[in-house]
This record gives C-alpha cells, sequence and structure tokens, in this order.
C-alpha cells in the first residue's frame, strides 16, 4: 500500500505541481486549501506526511500544527513557507513541524525531505509503544548525560525536554566530542538526508532551539559549539564513562549514530 502525503496549500498551482511530483514518486495526495479542512483531513485520514503552509484561509498552518500534536498524532509535518524570518521558523518546529522548507523550493529538495521524514516516522516506535534501546549505552559528558535506555539526555541530574529530534542531534554530535561535523553532514546523519545538496538552515535552527535547553548562556555556548564556517561541536567535558554493548565495542547512542 502506497504512503499517503496530505497537501495543505491555498495556491492551485503549488497544489497541482506538488501532487504530479508526489504521484509521479508513487505517493497517493490528498489536497486541502485551507486549515480547517487540512485538520479535519489529518484526524480523519491518518496520512503518512503533512505538507503544511503557513499562510492559509481561516487557520494558519501554526495553529493547525499545534491542533494536531494536542490530539496526540506524531505523523511527520514539513512546513512549506515563504518567510525568511528564522523567528518563525523556529516558531513552527517548536509547534511540533518535523521540518521546514521555504519557497521558492526545488523538487527534488522537497521530494528527499518527503522520503526522508516518511522514513524516519516508520522507524519509530508507534504511539504507546516503548523505544527499543539498541544497548543500554549510556555517555557520561561532564554536566551532559546521555542515557540511551531511557532515551533521555540529563543535564545536572534533570532531564531534558528534547523533542526526537534534538535527542538524535545531541546524541550525534555527543558520540565524537570535539569534531567538528559541518551541516551537510549532520543534514545527511542526523535528518537522513543521503547526499544531501540544499537548505542547511534546519540544522542552524535546530541547533539554536537545542542551545536554549542545554546552555546556561545560549549566546555563549559551551556544549553546543559553532566552529565558524565549517559546523558545529559538542564541546563538553569528553566522555567519561562508555558502556559496551558485548565483546564487540561501542553501538550507537541512537539511530543518527548508526
Amino acid at each position: 500500500m502506497g504512503k499517503t502525503v496530505l497537501i495543505v496549500e491555498d495556491e492551485q498551482n503549488i497544489v497541482d505541481i506538488l501532487s504530479f511530483n508526489l504521484e509521479r514518486e508513487g505517493y497517493d495526495t490528498l489536497e486541502a486549501y485551507d486549515g480547517n479542512t487540512g485538520l479535519q483531513l489529518t484526524l480523519e485520514q491518518n496520512p503518512d506526511l503533512v505538507l503544511l503552509d503557513l499562510m492559509l484561509p481561516g487557520m494558519d498552518g501554526f495553529e493547525v500544527c499545534r491542533r494536531i500534536r494536542e490530539t496526540g498524532s506524531a505523523v511527520p509535518i514539513l512546513m512549506l513557507t515563504a518567510r525568511e524570518e528564522e523567528a518563525d521558523k523556529v516558531l513552527g518546529l517548536e509547534l511540533g513541524a518535523d521540518d521546514y522548507i521555504t519557497k521558492p523550493f526545488g523538487m527534488r529538495e522537497l521530494l528527499a525531505r518527503v522520503k526522508a521524514n516518511i522514513r524516519r516516522s516508520a522507524m519509530a516506535p508507534a504511539q504507546g509503544e516503548q523505544a527499543q534501546p539498541a544497548s543500554g549505552k549510556r555517555l557520561e559528558l561532564g554536566r551532559v548525560v546521555v542515557d540511551q535506555e531511557k532515551a533521555t539526555v540529563y543535564k545536572d541530574g534533570n532531564p531534558l525536554e528534547l523533542t526526537q529530534r534534538e535527542y538524535d542531534l545531541i546524541c550525534y554530535l555527543a558520540s565524537q566530542p570535539g569534531k567538528v561535523f559541518s551541516r551537510e553532514a549532520l543534514m545527511e546523519h542526523v535528518w537522513n538526508y543521503e547526499g544531501y545538496i540544499g537548505d542547511v538552515r534546519a540544522v542552524d535552527v535546530a541547533v539554536r532551539r537545542l542551545r536554549e535547553k542545554i546552555e546556561d548562556d545560549p549566546a555563549s555556548p559551551k556544549f553546543i559549539v559553532t566552529k565558524r564556517g565549517l559546523g558545529y561541536l559538542f564541546g563538553g567535558d569528553g566522555p567519561r564513562n562508555l558502556r559496551k554493548a558485548g565483546k564487540g565495542g561501542s553501538v550507537p547512542c541512537c539511530a543518527a549514530c548508526t
């Protein structure tokens, strides 16, 4: 059975282009031209992914996203935005969107993001199920601890409320403290966009959100550090305790590290 993508967009020509290209790639599509209908179809039809425009009649994309997440739905939401303001992108991600793409966008990039987010969703445990730990690995990095058994990150002993993307991001960076990862590498390994070429600002937005949760002073980060012109690194104290999985050595602390 094919995967279904719901397109919530008020511009007919964009809907037509998206539907044509998605169907050519083997997806089924549903269409909604306003926020209220988009919300209704999401809850009734349970699509595999929602392409959600921000500027919609009746109910804007922010509100649609918020209401979808309030129901407990984990459907991947890919926001379409013509806005360049980072604050809008941060707000969308904070409300529960998984990713965003800025208009005008290349179809190749959009299709890659649709595929990656659907694949990522399929790998996640179903609602109500417990994530199955890969190993019981625990990374102790000074004041920050990554407990893979509980899929939880602690700072100074206190659990952090992280999204799955934020958890995967810090896992990947913390797996090799001090190593600089380019934005493209993070898009490939954390966002699962294999061979990614395109807009990498989603990484910057995710880093900003993560810093607001983990840093004492997000304006002067000590854990998630920028290496200007190169990318990001985890700048903690380094791993003090890394439990192994059997005799074969270490195992990844999250899916992004495989």
